[in-house]
């Protein structure tokens, strides 16, 4: 459930409305911190606080909490360590499943743009070929609205 609800918040949230934070994770830095950043603080106060309200009587919410920090430690652990290597230690995954989440991530970041990115889940991707698929009609598109356009201007002359 959490890997639906990541996905569609990364695609409709931090492409969206909150791209002006999430930018920062896709440009290139030697910054220690980013202002993407924010947004894995503001679930982990969301976390604590259903968490502190599944222990005063909701245990429904308690459980949602920890499913949020469960997979804020998976996110942390393969997003910022693995995938973009922010500790010291480096790992890069060479088969199987964790290469597939790794390549599925930097086909994410072809671009530092809003539009254009394929794979926004962070524990599930589609396989590589589908991804590569997507990825270049994508970009035929994207190609192809940029000549479109040029040749409007051009003919405006």
């Amino acid at each position: 459930m959490m890997e639906i609800i990541a996905t569609l918040t990364h695609k409709y949230i931090m492409h969206g409305c909150g791209w002006n934070l999430h930018l920062s994770h896709h440009k290139k830095h030697t910054n220690k911190l980013e202002l993407n950043d924010i947004y894995a603080i503001f679930f982990s106060f969301i976390a604590i606080i259903l968490i502190y309200l599944g222990i005063v009587g909701k245990l429904i919410l308690e459980l949602i909490g920890i499913g949020i920090t469960t997979y804020g430690i998976l996110y942390f652990i393969f997003h910022d360590g693995i995938v973009h290597q922010r500790w010291t230690i480096h790992y890069t995954p060479n088969k199987g499943y964790l290469k597939r989440i790794y390549i599925a991530h930097l086909m994410h970041h072809t671009t530092n743009k809003k539009e254009g990115c394929i794979s926004f889940g962070f524990i599930y991707a589609p396989p590589i070929l589908k991804l590569k698929q997507k990825l270049i009609k994508i970009n035929e598109y994207k190609i192809n609205e940029d000549v479109a356009k040029e040749n409007k201007d051009a003919s405006v002359d």
